[in-house]
């Protein structure tokens, strides 16, 4: 469905931006367009640094430009969109520019990959002599509302033997009638490998209502300046009773739920090395169904019939179980199980 503009909120459209006093004007501009649309105060602080940032590029990188804001309203959710717009050179390497610490003018450079962290949706159009960004962000479910059909979930993680550092990272969010859960590897071991996943699991639980399909792109973005992650990511509709599973590289999503199709399709591929766009896949969630899913830390070659007992004592014993059973101590290990309960 089409987002649609709100008419109780203020729009700001051809903002003309050429000096620093017109930055600082875009941002309060902006900042009281997110609070009227309803965003929490900390969340108008992020979408007024957004517009700082943006309006900050357009004096610095193109002598200038243009900014506009729309609110938004779409199946009931309110949000908000940036658009930017200058007849400067544009931007070769799109990817690139968003990359933490990358910089045409020895900035800091950390000005789109802001931009990219704190909002839901990043676009560019960007050609020799124009550049068009277009971002969006929505106000994120409360949670006070979560449904009393909840996905059961728990998990276990582990290091590497002889190391503090864990490169693994864990996502669970619930909220209404929707949960979210994932396992994320940060390549390699030790600090270099938790700086990687900890950037990941940060956007994925700042967007977690967001599409697969972004939160994949969304990371990729947010870990080009690390060594990048591997990571699977579950939704569930509980409303539907569906479940969709998506992954890149050598994180295992499996379902347990009598059927003969247990392991979700991974497409190989490094977030934050230019990874292919995810497999999405959809099964029915069903009563009494075992989600598992685990990083390469533990063994691949094992059968849900030898702990299908343990489906009865819970998610963490079923997890504490894997990776006691399967862990390999020369690597990060780390075991998620969400279940949804038989009654």
């Amino acid at each position: 469905m089409a987002a649609t503009s709100l008419t109780h909120a203020p729009a700001l459209a051809g903002l003309k931006v050429v000096s620093q006093a017109d930055v600082m004007r875009a941002s309060d501009q902006a900042r009281q367009a997110a609070r009227a649309i309803g965003f929490s105060s900390s969340e108008c602080e992020d979408i007024a640094l957004v517009m700082s940032e943006l309006a900050s590029n357009l004096v610095k990188h193109a002598g200038g430009g243009v900014l506009s804001l729309t609110p938004l309203s779409v199946d009931q959710r309110n949000g908000i969109q940036i658009e930017s717009i200058d007849t400067g050179p544009g931007i070769t390497d799109v990817e690139l520019a968003l990359t933490d610490g990358f910089s045409t003018r020895g900035g800091l450079g950390n000005g789109l990959g802001t931009v990219n962290r704190l909002m839901d949706r990043l676009e560019f159009e960007s050609k020799p002599g124009s550049l068009r960004i277009l971002c969006q962000r929505w106000v994120r479910p409360s949670g006070k509302g979560v449904s009393m059909r909840r996905v059961n979930c728990g998990a276990v993680t582990r290091p590497r033997r002889g190391t503090s550092e864990n490169g693994d990272a864990i996502v669970i969010r619930q909220w209404t009638d929707h949960a979210l859960v994932g396992v994320i590897d940060g390549l390699g071991h030790g600090p270099l490998a938790r700086k990687a996943s900890m950037a990941a699991r940060h956007y994925v639980e700042t967007h977690f209502d967001q599409p697969l399909e972004d939160l994949f792109r969304g990371v990729g973005r947010a870990c080009r300046a690390t060594r990048g992650v591997v990571m699977g990511l579950a939704r569930f509709d509980l409303a539907r009773s569906a479940v969709a599973v998506a992954g890149i590289g050598n994180v295992e999503v499996r379902l347990a739920d009598g059927s003969n199709k247990s392991r979700f399709v991974m497409r190989r591929g490094v977030l934050g090395m230019q990874a292919p766009e995810p497999l999405i896949t959809e099964r029915e969630w069903t009563r009494g169904a075992v989600l598992i899913a685990h990083s390469d830390g533990i063994a691949s070659q094992w059968s849900w019939n030898d702990y299908a007992h343990l489906a009865a004592q819970g998610p963490v014993r079923i997890a504490r179980k894997l990776l006691e059973a399967l862990g390999k101590f020369e690597d990060d290990a780390t075991v998620l199980v969400a279940a949804n309960p038989a009654l």
